[in-house]
């Protein structure tokens, strides 16, 4: 029976997203081999080729892969050589978790070790749990026991992500406290004495929304084993366009079908929208209110992609701001039903009195004005 792939595709090269170890494979490879520098125990890079892989290198041909506060990144690295753990926060759609991939693909080529956090995350989740059916026939024993992906990566001495910690219960939180701070993990079941060390190079990567710190707040006794970096939106216009074109032309440029125009002027009237709405200001410094919805670089992205998706499957294959129009709305609707009033606000003041002025400002009001009725 035939699967429908040619023998030449595989179930890698099919993905919709690949690890960023294997995404990078080739970048990866020649930073090892171009790198000169000591090494923590434990790393795959030195700090410097760590930062190089995450920033880029042009003599070396390794692209850029995160886009904002460049000394962050290098504050990042220094705390996963040390004792303390590192906590990433920010508004949702900042990179936090693709920066703590990008790390731990860096320092111990995997970034797979992850624990997701919510609200029915269970210690076993962060430890270990068993096969319960091999627990009963043979009783307690290294075979029976499943490891989580901490007890992997301190097993191998690797990075760990813990992602959204703060959907936790606390009480599933403060699991960590001992782990960080003793760095071994006991094993009861096992015999008095039984224990995992934690090798070197291991270390813990965690995320949090700004937004959502309230859920469950961490302790005190927790937030001492974590040095925190706040990741913030992009501020620069111009930087934040040349960033939605780039990753919309890899988007689009991925998906293998028939090409689609993307005019710089209808991505900077994209990023305007997003950055104003976020920041509750508008270019000239007038005062609007800003929205519960998350209108983050990564939804600008999302909104110029299904926008630039319905360009080419069904209006000529050019991109509009009537596109644009349209996909916006998915993302105001997410949240809150007051945003829709702050977006008519903002379309009939701000974008209307620009489109008195400009023609592409114009079609943008008209084409979202029936949405916002």
């Amino acid at each position: 029976m035939s699967t429908g792939t040619s023998p030449s595709s595989s179930p890698a090269t099919q993905a919709v997203r690949l690890a960023p170890e294997a995404r990078y494979a080739d970048e990866l490879a020649r930073l090892h081999a171009a790198d000169t520098d000591a090494r923590p125990t434990g790393w795959k890079l030195s700090p410097r080729a760590v930062r190089r892989f995450i920033l880029g290198d042009e003599k070396l041909q390794v692209s850029r892969k995160f886009y904002g506060d460049d000394p962050l990144v290098d504050r990042a690295i220094v705390t996963l050589m040390g004792h303390q753990g590192l906590m990433l926060v920010g508004e949702p759609g900042t990179a936090k978790s693709l920066l703590s991939e990008l790390l731990a693909a860096a320092v111990s080529g995997d970034s797979g070790l992850t624990v997701q956090g919510t609200a029915g995350t269970t210690e076993d989740h962060i430890k270990y749990s068993w096969n319960y059916a091999l627990l009963l026939a043979e009783g307690p024993s290294q075979r029976a026991l499943v490891p989580s992906a901490l007890y992997q990566a301190m097993r191998a001495g690797k990075l760990v992500r813990f992602e959204e910690i703060t959907r936790c219960p606390p009480e599933i939180q403060d699991v960590l406290i001992s782990l960080m701070s003793d760095k071994q993990l006991m094993i009861p079941e096992l015999g008095d004495d039984a224990r995992l060390y934690a090798q070197r190079g291991f270390n813990i990567i965690a995320t949090a929304n700004l937004r959502d710190r309230g859920v469950h707040e961490m302790s005190s006794a927790l937030k001492r084993r974590f040095n925190f970096e706040t990741v913030k939106p992009i501020r620069d216009h111009s930087f934040e366009v040349e960033l939605v074109m780039a990753q919309l032309k890899r988007e689009l440029d991925g998906g293998g079908e028939s090409p689609v125009e993307v005019p710089r002027d209808v991505v900077a009237l994209l990023v305007t929208t997003f950055q104003e709405l976020r920041a509750g200001q508008t270019q000239d410094g007038a005062a609007i209110k800003g929205l519960d919805a998350v209108m983050s670089t990564a939804e600008a992205v999302n909104v110029a992609y299904a926008a630039a998706l319905q360009a080419r499957h069904f209006n000529g294959g050019r991109l509009t701001v009537r596109e644009i129009a349209g996909q916006l709305q998915g993302v105001v609707l997410k949240d809150s039903t007051d945003d829709v009033k702050r977006v008519r606000h903002y379309f009939d003041t701000v974008v209307r009195e620009r489109g008195k002025r400009d023609a592409q400002w114009k079609t943008f009001h008209d084409a979202a004005r029936a949405l916002w009725q």
